[in-house]
């Protein structure tokens, strides 16, 4: 079974921040708009796998427009 961290890092990976690159914007652009460290972005995004802070998510999911409740919905948790 996929750790929940990971199903979190990749979903928001995959379907948030490499669209983002994709349309020529800065790792460090969405950073600042979804309220995080630059530094946030790497270790979300990194192989390594992070334990993302609740806190964390939380602003990630503000700045989207979302409730927590919806993102577990998203990634099917």
């Amino acid at each position: 079974m996929t750790s929940i961290n990971v199903k979190i890092c990749s979903y928001i990976t995959k379907e948030w921040l490499f669209p983002w690159l994709k349309e020529g914007k800065s790792q460090n652009s969405f950073a600042i708009k979804h309220n995080i460290d630059e530094s946030t972005v790497r270790k979300i995004k990194s192989k390594k796998g992070y334990r993302i802070p609740v806190e964390t998510l939380n602003k990630i999911c503000e700045a989207r427009g979302l409730k927590l409740s919806e993102f577990f919905k998203l990634i099917e948790y």
